[in-house]
């Protein structure tokens, strides 16, 4: 067990416009608390004796001229404070641990700001602590998350969210599920905007355990025979459907990137027979304007379309917002598929450029089956009398493809690993640079070894296409 109160709550609370990082939010209240340093000290008043934390005196004695200035408590409470981001920083879990111990007295400071700010604090560098403790488990993050509670009110849904989490990656399901009926039903004084959020994902991830358990159940059925399932075992399985639904319903229609739930309320909505729904939903989280760009929007369209057998013309469609998107997209290969499909030249040649797109990007510099598209359709092109849309690309990379793709070291490198392949490769070098070639001329020498028939095939082939010499004639 850890030192009292640290424990551990997985650090994935979700906003609505993206991930809270632990890191920043403690600079920026640490800045707060230097900020606030200035304030007429309320110490002096009070009856509460001067503080002191077990903390080396060199460490104490360290303090700048301004630390003089405030009292021995919020001095040594400053100093625990860096000394615990250093020790995080540095991976001292058990130090930071330890620490933390200590700095729970801030509480104990009866300006209000501060113990807003210092539960904050707590509440985000305990949690990260407790994350990465080797000596965690799951009754430090019940209890962690308890004391957060009852000292954070402000945070009580936050911290009920993050601890439900947790939970649910530890395979807690039936705890998390209580943990969120329960924050569901808190009320604290007049409901805010950023309470209203973050209900909404209580609701949301209420919903989502919701649709876990209809589906376990739904493969039990699976594997009984018809006749085996009674009335009362498919009314439960309706009555989970409707509340995991709803649930979910109420989450996707704000903007937002919802992608769990969408999946899980998309397949709800298919597997009831609402085609059309799901459809429409997937249509809104990809293309309505009051959501934020999002690739797997488009994504799950497509792949929702395809399951269901949709025209070809449709799944162009979709692809080509995609590829607008993120151009490496591991789809765009079957997006060139889809192209090459269609009896319209402009589609083939958009095909051509999808390939030499892709192979714009490092994670696809060395993938074969892009390479064999790419010569494969590139000589249909030459044979078609297209040499024009090889050039079009070729004019747009010129300046650095030959030092990304055909360099002399990658040709021995290409060779030793794949013979084909750097052959193939080896025809595309020489269209686009011409014979001479580095890339080229190192996997002729290399190949004319063992293969000179198919060297001298593959030379005549370059010598009679390559750009160099159609721009020469």
């Amino acid at each position: 067990m850890l030192p009292d109160l640290l424990s551990f709550s997985r650090l994935s609370w979700f906003h609505f416009n993206g991930e809270l990082k632990m890191d920043d939010e403690i600079a920026q209240l640490v800045a707060e608390q230097d900020h606030s340093s200035d304030e007429p000290c309320v110490w002096t008043s009070c009856s509460h004796p001067e503080i002191r934390f077990p903390l080396p005196t060199s460490v104490l004695q360290s303090q700048s001229i301004k630390d003089r200035k405030q009292t021995g408590f919020r001095r040594t409470v400053e100093t625990c404070l860096s000394r615990i981001q250093k020790a995080m920083f540095h991976h001292q879990w058990q130090t930071a641990a330890e620490l933390m111990t200590n700095y729970f007295q801030i509480l104990e400071d009866n300006t209000t700001r501060k113990q807003e700010s210092a539960s904050k604090v707590i509440w985000r560098m305990g949690t990260a602590i407790l994350q990465h403790h080797p000596n965690s488990c799951i009754e430090d993050a019940n209890s962690f998350a308890g004391k957060m509670k009852s000292i954070g009110v402000k945070h009580y849904l936050k911290v009920c969210l993050e601890h439900a989490i947790h939970l649910m990656c530890n395979g807690k399901m039936d705890e998390a599920y209580r943990e969120l009926s329960l924050a569901e039903t808190w009320r604290y004084g007049e409901k805010s905007a950023t309470q209203h959020k973050v209900l909404k994902l209580i609701q949301g991830y209420r919903a989502l355990l919701d649709y876990y358990t209809w589906v376990k159940k739904n493969s039990a059925l699976q594997e009984k025979a018809d006749d085996a399932v009674d009335s009362g075992t498919a009314q439960e399985m309706h009555n989970y459907f409707r509340q995991a639904s709803i649930g979910l319903h109420d989450v996707v229609e704000h903007p937002g990137v919802w992608d769990p739930f969408i999946l899980s309320y998309v397949n709800l909505l298919d597997f009831y027979d609402g085609f059309e729904e799901a459809l429409k939903v997937l249509n809104d989280y990809a293309y309505n304007s009051k959501f934020p760009p999002n690739p797997n929007a488009h994504v799950y369209l497509y792949e929702f379309l395809k399951k269901h057998h949709t025209s070809p013309k449709k799944l162009l469609k979709v692809l080509r917002i995609l590829y607008q998107l993120v151009p490496s997209h591991e789809l765009m290969l079957e997006f060139n598929s889809l192209l090459l499909q269609s009896e319209k030249m402009k589609h083939h040649k958009e095909a051509l450029g999808v390939l030499f797109c892709l192979l714009d990007f490092p994670t696809w510099k060395e993938n074969y089956r892009t390479w064999k598209c790419l010569i494969k359709q590139m000589k249909k092109a030459i044979a078609e009398g297209h040499s024009d849309w090889i050039k079009e690309q070729w004019e747009l990379r010129q300046d650095w493809w030959p030092a990304f793709h055909f360099s002399k070291f990658r040709a021995h490198r290409d060779f030793e690993e794949n013979e084909s392949y750097a052959c193939r490769k080896a025809v595309i070098a020489g269209i686009l640079t011409g014979k001479g070639c580095k890339y080229f001329i190192t996997i002729y020498r290399l190949g004319y070894k063992v293969q000179n028939a198919k060297m001298k095939k593959m030379k005549q082939y370059v010598k009679d296409h390559s750009l160099l010499q159609l721009s020469e004639c």
